[in-house]
């Protein structure tokens, strides 16, 4: 880790040699990783200091982080995660809450505070997080960052502590779009499903409809950017049923998975959990098989239904997140319900697999915020190209 990090970012393991390629295209950039990914003469230690003192130093690196490493990246160091990355706040109870260096009174959001932080504070170029509820997306937009939660599966996870299998994705920040870009090529391949050059744009009128109406006007100059770039979108209705009923399949099978993960841990060791990781691990083991069925039968209706939307060149431009991050003081019961709001949004991505990648375009009382695009299935590099064609706009 740097030696100097006020921004609290990194998790202070002692500094090992991580060698790289000294030639290649991400040479001369610096990288965060998130505490989930495996890395050679480290431990992971997930945010939770027993998974921490269980780890072992580890003697392998995950994938992803090598292949950064082989195209000439250099590592900066381990980034913090919010506990067992199950929180969306950025406030870990026991390694604390690092610094948003966009709007350093407001909280940075998680699970992937630290790389978020490290990037937005300038100890690093990029960093890599996972997005499983939208912990890549939210401290992208809290922190004024590009961020991206891939086509589910398309970046590898093996070697990095999970949370949800079905859920869990590799994602990354970069402050800016040629930086995100060249990320992008290393760690994916062509798209299978690459958008046309002029791709039809999609305004979800229903999740604007959530929004509060003092805050739709932050995001007029970026839709503008949109607009200059790509022309007028037209107006979807995009949940199924209701958001409630999407929030409800994303929570059941969201909680059932976390158990199944984390439960004989949590039940043999009985570690201490931070506010609110331990409110929703309990939340999770009562969850019933007959809600998860009905979650999966859901789910599997709403990508059907929103793959039919999109085709192979809609693309969807929405919101990231309710609005800038909330205060660092601002206390544990409005940031559950600040989360459960952000969720109704957030749940898309996750319920569907496909790729949503969040632009930092708009501010509000001084403080960044997201506008998104979502696309199909194995669009994700066309909606990066995407997301530099816009960032291009009048500069």
């Amino acid at each position: 880790m740097p030696l100097h990090d006020p921004a609290h970012a990194f998790v202070p393991y002692p500094d090992v040699p991580v060698p790289h390629a000294s030639t290649g295209p991400l040479s001369g950039l610096y990288f965060g990783v998130k505490d989930l990914f495996d890395i050679a003469g480290y431990p992971t230690g997930g945010g939770n200091p027993l998974v921490l003192a269980m780890s072992g130093i580890k003697t392998q690196t995950a994938p992803t982080v090598q292949k950064l490493l082989d195209a000439g990246a250099a590592l900066a160091g381990k980034t913090v995660t919010d506990e067992l990355a199950f929180s969306m706040n950025g406030n870990n109870a026991h390694f604390g809450a690092p610094i948003n260096g966009a709007a350093p009174d407001r909280i940075t959001g998680g699970s992937s505070s630290g790389s978020a932080s490290a990037v937005s504070s300038r100890l690093c170029d990029f960093a890599l997080g996972t997005d499983t509820g939208g912990s890549v997306r939210a401290p992208a937009s809290h922190c004024g960052l590009y961020g991206i939660r891939p086509t589910h599966g398309r970046v590898s996870l093996q070697s990095a502590l999970a949370l949800c299998h079905s859920f869990d994705t590799c994602g990354w920040f970069a402050r800016d779009a040629d930086t995100f870009a060249r990320v992008g090529e290393v760690l994916m391949a062509a798209d299978s499903a690459p958008l046309p050059a002029q791709p039809r744009l999609l305004t979800p009128t229903d999740i604007w409809g959530l929004i509060a109406p003092a805050v739709l006007p932050a995001w007029d100059g970026a839709l503008a950017k949109v607009k200059a770039a790509y022309g007028e979108a037209a107006p979807v209705t995009v949940a199924l049923e209701s958001f409630e009923a999407m929030y409800w399949a994303f929570r059941y099978i969201q909680g059932r998975e976390a158990w199944m993960t984390d439960g004989a841990f949590i039940e043999r060791y009985a570690p201490v959990l931070g506010p609110g990781v331990k409110e929703r691990f309990a939340w999770s083991k009562e969850v019933t098989d007959e809600q998860v069925v009905n979650a999966h039968a859901f789910r599997t209706r709403f990508r059907q239904h929103l793959a039919a939307m999109l085709g192979s060149d809609g693309v969807l431009v929405m919101p990231t997140m309710p609005d800038v991050a909330p205060l660092r003081s601002t206390d544990e019961a409005a940031l559950e319900t600040y989360r459960n709001n952000a969720v109704q949004m957030l749940c898309m991505a996750g319920l569907s697999g496909f790729p949503q990648i969040s632009l930092p375009l708009a501010n509000r009382n001084g403080a960044p915020l997201g506008l998104s695009l979502l696309g199909p299935a194995g669009s994700d590099k066309s909606l990066i190209a995407m997301a530099q064609k816009i960032a291009a706009v009048g500069t």
